[in-house]
């Protein structure tokens, strides 16, 4: 709308969940890749048990903060993470 300003906060919350969004569907190319050549052997299951470990410790500080945009990113990123290492330990043999 023209004469609308985006204050402070607004920017900082449009920043926060860009931000989020981008690290929690970050995962996802990979996912793709795995569903699409069914091969998961160069996927580090311990890389993947370490972020799914931090994100969900993001995600309970969002609790604990009170802020939905950090819940919701983290949380669709734990799912992501879960899904990648669910492929990893399905197509470890391919």
């Amino acid at each position: 709308m023209p004469g609308t300003q985006v204050n402070g906060n607004d920017l900082i919350l449009f920043t926060g969940i860009a931000a989020g969004v981008l690290t929690a569907a970050s995962m996802l190319p990979q996912v793709f890749k795995t569903l699409k050549t069914k091969k998961a052997e160069h996927v580090s299951p311990l890389m993947l048990v370490i972020l799914i470990c931090g994100v969900a410790l993001w995600f309970v500080y969002g609790m604990l903060k009170n802020d939905v945009p950090i819940m919701l990113t983290n949380a669709f990123s734990v799912v992501v993470n879960l899904l990648m290492l669910f492929l990893r330990w399905r197509y470890k043999e391919n």
